[in-house]
């Protein structure tokens, strides 16, 4: 890979474009950025709705960096161009999350997320000053059932390994994730001028920096809370990641001569049910956090009841998942944070702002 060559980044004042600026993971991007006394263009979906960006303007205003918000949408073709003006580095961090309550898998959640990366990239082929590109990718892409960890050398899943199991019928959301990066590297290898990195996050946890965060870590916390997994959790593992250091992962893909290609970022592996007893070991009986661990047997006679087909309980239940890291610890620097940690304050976080309440039996 070429090395990239930023000639003006000492000053700090080309500015660095970062889509989808209201994101729970490019919220802090923004915030590094800011802070480091970077000039960031950011995109959001409507300058009207103030509310859902003032976060940043004020992070903004307390930091030596400048902050300039332009509307962009991810289906419209061009609508990035004016954003990336004067650019040499792009984070592509917007997305559609959509995991349920979709009505059409394609129309709803892939067709959005391929279209939307084709249209960003679209517009920095056209914008002679980016150098690099950085892709907010997923765990997802490098694999799509838990089952897959069985056809791994090492019983872990690392950057080599790429999701081929998922589909539009079969974990929709996950084939929105790796069908969106194949396209990023598709558009990348037909031209010479900019780099692309794709950073791959496991299951984001950790503090946010607005109330109205929206994210697959929420759901399952929500759903510890209300008493929903009361009578036990599947037995599945995730791996878990702290926020910021998914935000570092991004700005030393972005600056660090050393990236190239692609980065798992993630900090361990827990279950569902271990995650209920750190949980309990910190707030105590409170809430009613899951206790067992039903068997797979059960949900395969629940799970249609419960939102669960039984392909989906088959491949993915009873298989612990493991992930490679090493890759961003040894090329961008990563010190991972104790996902104990994140997970007991992005709960305690939850509560203070009243997205969990404390639960009434």
């Amino acid at each position: 890979m070429r090395q990239l060559k930023l000639k003006n980044m000492n000053t700090k004042t080309t500015p660095i474009l970062v889509t989808g600026a209201t994101g729970y993971i490019a919220s802090w991007v923004i915030k590094q950025l800011l802070e480091k006394g970077h000039t960031v263009h950011a995109t959001v979906r409507d300058l009207n709705k103030k509310k859902s960006f003032a976060h940043l303007e004020k992070i903004a205003n307390q930091s030596s960096g400048s902050l300039q918000l332009f509307q962009a949408n991810l289906l419209e073709s061009g609508s990035f161009d004016q954003a990336m003006q004067g650019c040499e580095v792009v984070l592509h961090m917007a997305s559609p999350f959509v995991v349920t309550n979709y009505k059409d898998a394609v129309k709803d959640i892939i067709e959005p997320a391929v279209l939307g990366t084709e249209n960003v990239l679209n517009s920095v082929n056209s914008t002679e000053s980016v150098k690099r590109v950085v892709v907010t990718s997923s765990i997802a892409s490098t694999y799509g059932d838990a089952i897959d960890i069985r056809q791994t050398a090492n019983n872990e899943f690392d950057e080599s390994h790429w999701n081929t199991s998922s589909s539009e019928t079969h974990q929709p959301y996950p084939y929105s994730k790796v069908m969106a990066e194949r396209k990023a590297w598709d558009m990348q290898k037909a031209q010479t001028r900019w780099d692309l990195v794709c950073i791959n996050p496991a299951l984001v946890l950790g503090p946010s920096l607005t109330p109205s965060t929206q994210s697959g870590s929420v759901e399952v916390l929500q759903q510890f809370a209300n008493g929903m997994t009361l009578a036990g959790v599947p037995p599945m593992w995730n791996g878990i990641v702290d926020v910021r250091d998914v935000a570092d992962a991004h700005l030393q893909a972005a600056f660090n001569p050393k990236a190239e290609n692609r980065y798992i970022i993630s900090g361990g592996t827990l279950s569902l049910l271990e995650m209920g007893k750190i949980l309990r070991q910190h707030f105590g009986n409170k809430f009613p956090f899951p206790r067992n661990q039903l068997p797979k047997a059960a949900f395969k006679l629940l799970g249609p009841f419960i939102g669960f087909s039984k392909s989906f309980v088959e491949l993915n239940m009873g298989y612990p998942i493991y992930f490679n890291a090493d890759k961003s610890k040894k090329d961008l620097g990563i010190h991972y944070r104790n996902i104990e940690t994140s997970l007991v304050e992005h709960f305690q976080q939850l509560l203070d702002d009243g997205v969990v309440k404390k639960y009434i039996p």
